[in-house]
Parts: C-alpha cells; sequence; structure tokens
C-alpha cells in the first residue's frame, strides 16, 4: 500500500473514531412502571439506534423512583403524576420504610406526554358508563354490589396499586376527592398484575393507563366517564445530566412521540 493510501485510510478510520461515541452508555431510570411499560421499554431500541445509548428500567412505582433519586441511586425518576403527585407518593413510600424524607429544593420536572387513566371492569361485566360518583362509590365501597348502578347481582371487588403509584394517586385525587380504598381492596403492585386481577374476577374494578390498557386488553374493558388525565415525565435534582437529556429530547421528538400514538 502506498504511503498515501496509508494516510489516507488512516484518515478515514480516526474520523470514524471521532464520530463514533467512545462507549455506549447505560442509563438508569427508576420509578413508574407505566412510564417503563408505556415508552421506555418499547422506545428502548429506537432510542438506542439514535443515539447509541441504552436505557434500563427499574419499574418501582413513582413514590420509590423519587427515594432513588434523592437517595442517589438514578439520575431521573419516571414518574406518571405531576410533581405534586409524585412528592406525595414519596412520601408514603418513606413512610411505609419508617424514613424521614428531606426533599431538594431544585427538583426539576421534565413533562414527556399526557396519559389517560381508565376505569377496567371484568369483559363479562354489562356496565358501559359510569359517573365519577359512581366510580368513587365503587372504589371506596359505598357501592358494594353492581346492582346498585345497573349492572349484574355481583359484589364489587376492588383492585388497585400500591401506596406509592402514581396512577392510584391521580385517581383517588381527581375522582375519589382523596377518599381512601377500602381495607378489603386487593393491592398489586403493578399495571399488569391489576389487570390480570380484574380479568380473574366477574365483579372486579380497576384503572389503569390506556396506553397499557390497549397493549393488554385480554379478560378486562374500560368504562365510558370524563376524562382522567395526568403527565408522563422525568424528575431529575437540578438541570439533568446529558444523558438523561438525551432521554428526554428523544421522546418528544417525532419518533419517540410514535411511542404515544
Amino acid at each position: 500500500m502506498s504511503k498515501v493510501l496509508q494516510i489516507l485510510g488512516c484518515g478515514v478510520l480516526s474520523f470514524c473514531l471521532l464520530s463514533m461515541p467512545l462507549f455506549a452508555a447505560e442509563i438508569a431510570v427508576w420509578g413508574s412502571t407505566t412510564c417503563q411499560k408505556r415508552f421506555l421499554e418499547p422506545g428502548n431500541a429506537a432510542f438506542k439506534t439514535a443515539t447509541g445509548d441504552e436505557i434500563k428500567v427499574y419499574g418501582v412505582g413513582t413514590g420509590k423512583g423519587m427515594l432513588a433519586l434523592i437517595d442517589g441511586k438514578t439520575m431521573a425518576a419516571a414518574a406518571s403524576s405531576d410533581l405534586a403527585s409524585a412528592i406525595k407518593s414519596a412520601h408514603k413510600e418513606a413512610k411505609k420504610a419508617g424514613k424521614d424524607l428531606t426533599l431538594p429544593a431544585n427538583l426539576m420536572f421534565h413533562e414527556i406526554a399526557k396519559d389517560i387513566i381508565v376505569p377496567i371492569v371484568n369483559a363479562s361485566n354489562p356496565v358501559n358508563a359510569l359517573s365519577f360518583d359512581q366510580l368513587a362509590g365503587l372504589n371506596t365501597g359505598a357501592i358494594s354490589n353492581w346492582k346498585e348502578v345497573g349492572g349484574p347481582d355481583l359484589p364489587v371487588a376492588v383492585v388497585t396499586s400500591h401506596a406509592g403509584s402514581a396512577t392510584r394517586e391521580v385517581f383517588q385525587s381527581q375522582v375519589m376527592k382523596k377518599a381512601e380504598y377500602p381495607t378489603n381492596a386487593t393491592f398489586v403492585k403493578s399495571t399488569r398484575l391489576e389487570i390480570l386481577q380484574v380479568a380473574k374476577n366477574p365483579g372486579a374494578i380497576g384503572a389503569v393507563s390506556e396506553g397499557f390498557y390497549k397493549q393488554n386488553p385480554a379478560g378486562v374493558k374500560t368504562i365510558q366517564t370524563e376524562d382522567i388525565s395526568r403527565p408522563l415525565a422525568l424528575i431529575t435534582i437540578g438541570q439533568p445530566t446529558a444523558e438523561v437529556q438525551k432521554v428526554i429530547d428523544f421522546f418528544r421528538s417525532a419518533e419517540g412521540k410514535k411511542f404515544f400514538e
């Protein structure tokens, strides 16, 4: 090989090496299982193709994700609620763990998209629409039989997520006016388990992300009611790192928005 070709070859190789990232980063995000299943995991392959980096999601719920952020275990917490509700979920998780929670003053909220929460019932339930008042009654135990809202003579079985769940926090706030669930409710650890529980019981009722429901509709159906909406977001302490900013920018881009359609 001539010296000219050798030099040219080295120049091309140097350009290629400079154009590629020196190493792929694994970006850890702790928090909402809704964010996990709604866009972070489904969009991970496209994100990796676009940036060379990879997202590692720990679906522990919004509250525990906030605690992980404050404890320095993650650079971003995924939240399926507004900031105030995410903080409330964090306080609930801290209380359960017997911890004192001190919040940083510079928490930053980065909204990615809007999400709809839908009430779900067993697919065999003939009830198709309910008001907020009826949903509140069913979920608090004030209405204990489906025949009270035009359904079959079946006891109501309430299924909801754990205390640190943002989906539960939003539903309680917007629909139940912050009333508590009955003590005999079934409390589950994830949206997937909530859907499975409702699918098993003809008298069951729950509330999940519409996007997640569309991915897992078997055995359940949605109930028509007023819109129950909330943001899906990442929360950081101060400005996001360059890696986390990539995640925010990607899912706000035209390519990233495809995962919310």
